[in-house]
């Protein structure tokens, strides 16, 4: 079973990046200096960012849809237009970190769920995608929760 996995869309962030830090305050989102690595997971890359690059901190609202599993929660984003997107490949920033996985339906309700080191996640991904009422898949970081990526058929 084939899969696509995407960054999110950078023009979601661009006119963050100019603000100053009060006006980045104002909206609760904080420019932080990476000083690890990995340590500061782009979700628009889908990779780490590197140690000095500035990241902005902010919540975002990852699982909008209108039901108990509506969620919404931190995330790294660095300056970039470097979208991931790729068939078949699971991203470096999750390859290297322990993941949940979670399968959704059509109407937005959990049904699959797991847990798996992200090297191996593409067979977790596609055991969930065998399962046709599996309509997308969300990745987060185990250790924090952190929302990592989406996945979809392809």
């Amino acid at each position: 079973m084939s899969f696509r996995v995407a960054g999110l869309d950078p023009k979601l962030f661009g006119d963050l990046h100019g603000l100053s830090d009060p006006d980045l305050a104002a909206r609760g989102i904080q420019r932080i200096r990476v000083e690890r690595k990995p340590d500061a997971p782009c979700r628009i890359s889908l990779d780490d960012a590197e140690i000095g690059e500035a990241v902005l901190l902010l919540n975002y609202d990852h699982q909008p849809a209108d039901t108990p599993y509506r969620q919404q929660g931190p995330i790294f984003v660095s300056q970039t237009v470097a979208r991931f997107d790729a068939a078949d490949v699971i991203p470096p920033a999750l390859a290297v970190r322990p993941l949940s996985l979670r399968g959704f339906d059509a109407n937005h309700m959990m049904i699959e769920a797991d847990i798996v080191d992200g090297v191996n996640a593409a067979e977790l991904v596609e055991r969930f995608f065998a399962n046709p009422e599996v309509s997308y898949i969300h990745a987060h970081y185990a250790r924090r929760g952190c929302y990592a990526a989406r996945f979809d058929r392809a």
